[in-house]
């Protein structure tokens, strides 16, 4: 928990003037309790004189608002910290790239960057009202010295005894905290598939059973949520019954002293009034919940910042035509010439995509380099990689507000509407209601229009190597001859992963992968000969 903690610590500073404010209305309301009930006292043992009681009056009216001030300032305070949570954790886990997805399922990522970051910004609030309660408790310690040393020898004794009932509390309400939040996320995660695979259930008619797969984790989340009711009850009732008891003892300590004229009877008040307020640390089972809750979800925020970003370099390519080289790279070793199309065959399973990420630094190799024009990719700057390189995908995200933002995706200056001919999705989107100015959320498309803005999009942006990983799979005949007469066209490096038969014969050179290796490469018509190169496409 040593990362989550630090984690928690930085909420403090980053929710900014606001946990500052938080902590001045705690601190000056802690004062304002302890100062009270020697007003009051004094009030009582001086009844002739006016002061006391004004300054009481004043005193409780400060209470008032700073009690409005803590309000604001904690909702504020906890607002600003989630925010900068939830961007660090985006902007980290965009920065990690494809590679986390492996590692994290959708609804798991969505659960820890949307509510845990939320829960984890709340922990300035929790920390500052927790750390509060220790100042009654240790003002009340000193002020029942003042008035009679045994007294505060009595109240230390209890609020050692309620400090181990607290530090018990928090150990074991994070477990539970984290255990809930764990079944939370896979409760979206379930979701989120069901939600994707809609037709599917509707078509199978299969919407109870899906449900229950669904719902089969609510009582696991029960399990915890109960342990956390449990958890809370447990220590809250154990804190509840020691201070009535420590008060006892103490107001009886105090009235024998009363009795023997030690104490006077506004010394009484104060004492009795003290006893509360160092016992109020008891209430602190609220605060630490929240803190437990917090810690619980840092450690899943910092599971994800924990996770390397992908490094890259300064270097810029030289002027070069796209030669692209996999050397002793996880069972590739090929060298494609620049300017060239090559198309990337097998069966599923066979490291097609592999390849593709590869090529493109989607995914770095365990050994091996991959080097376009001589420069290898982590090399490379940002810009000067994703500048070089266009990706097409068989599923293609539609990100941007408009059309045209999806296809000039990274704010580079982009031929769009010839990218677009290119990719044969121009007539479908000039028919759409504002063209390419339309908000994707009004552009309706089918799989097949959606693969032409991909391709698109990798037209517009890849400058020397254009990969499309099965970026073709949904296109019309018509539409995916005119793609493919485009790139022919095109004098940039192309690798095309297809499982088409005419893609491959059109292509310069071919490469046969099976279990992650080359099993042959060559032109389409020399591998044509072999039956299983023909069976790859049965």
């Amino acid at each position: 928990m040593r990362a989550a903690d630090r984690l928690v610590t930085r909420t403090l500073r980053q929710a900014g003037v606001w946990t500052m404010l938080l902590a001045l209305a705690s601190v000056v309301t802690s004062v304002a309790l302890l100062a009270l009930p020697h007003l009051i006292g004094k009030a009582v043992d001086t009844p002739g004189q006016s002061l006391w009681p004004v300054l009481a009056a004043v005193t409780a009216a400060a209470l008032v608002g700073c009690d409005a001030l803590a309000a604001w300032a904690s909702g504020a305070s906890g607002a600003r910290a989630a925010a900068w949570v939830r961007r660090r954790a985006v902007r980290h886990v965009l920065g990690v790239g494809p590679r986390l997805t492996r590692r994290f399922t959708e609804g798991d990522l969505a659960t820890r960057i949307g509510l845990n970051a939320e829960e984890t910004g709340r922990a300035p609030d929790s920390i500052v009202s927790g750390l509060s309660l220790l100042i009654p408790s240790a003002g009340a310690l000193v002020l029942l010295i003042v008035i009679d040393p045994w007294l505060a020898v009595a109240l230390a004794a209890g609020l050692v005894v309620i400090a181990l009932i607290l530090k018990a509390f928090l150990r074991t309400s994070t477990d539970l905290a984290a255990g809930y939040q764990e079944a939370q996320a896979e409760l979206a995660g379930r979701f989120l598939d069901a939600i994707k695979g809609a037709r599917t259930i509707a078509a199978a008619h299969s919407e109870e059973r899906e449900a229950g797969r669904i719902l089969h984790v609510l009582p696991r989340l029960r399990t915890h949520a109960m342990g956390l009711w449990r958890a809370n009850a447990d220590a809250a009732v154990r804190a509840g019954l020691l201070v009535p008891l420590l008060e006892i003892v103490v107001l009886c300590m105090a009235g024998f002293r009363l009795a023997a004229g030690e104490l006077s009877v506004g010394e009484l008040y104060a004492a009795a009034r003290y006893v509360v307020l160092g016992t109020a640390l008891g209430s602190a089972v609220g605060q630490l919940a929240g803190l437990a809750r917090a810690r619980a979800a840092a450690a899943r925020v910092t599971e994800l910042l924990d996770e390397p970003a992908t490094r890259y370099g300064r270097s810029e390519l030289p002027p070069g035509p796209g030669t692209l080289e996999i050397r002793g790279t996880d069972g590739l070793d090929l060298a494609i010439m620049g300017g060239s199309c090559v198309a990337i065959v097998g069966r599923s399973g066979s490291g097609k995509s592999r390849l593709a990420e590869l090529a493109g630094r989607m995914a770095d190799p365990e050994r091996g380099t991959v080097r376009l024009d001589g420069v290898p990719l982590p090399w490379l700057s940002r810009a000067a990689l994703r500048g070089a390189v266009g990706y097409a995908w068989e599923r293609p995200a539609m990100l941007g507000d408009t059309v045209a933002g999806t296809i000039a995706l990274n704010g580079r200056k982009a031929p769009v509407i010839r990218s677009a001919e290119h990719a044969g999705a121009d007539a479908f989107v000039r028919r759409l209601p504002e063209g390419y100015d339309t908000p994707l959320a009004r552009a309706p498309m089918s799989g097949g229009e959606r693969q032409r803005l991909g391709l698109a999009r990798a037209f517009a942006q890849g400058e020397r190597l254009l990969i499309l990983d099965d970026a073709t799979s949904s296109l019309d005949t018509v539409t995916e001859h005119q793609v493919r007469r485009a790139l022919s066209r095109d004098s940039r490096t192309r690798l095309i992963v297809t499982h088409r038969v005419a893609t491959a014969a059109a292509a310069d050179r071919v490469i046969w992968l099976e279990d992650g290796r080359v099993r042959a490469e060559g032109p389409h018509e020399r591998l044509w000969q072999d039956p299983r190169y023909r069976a790859v496409f049965a």
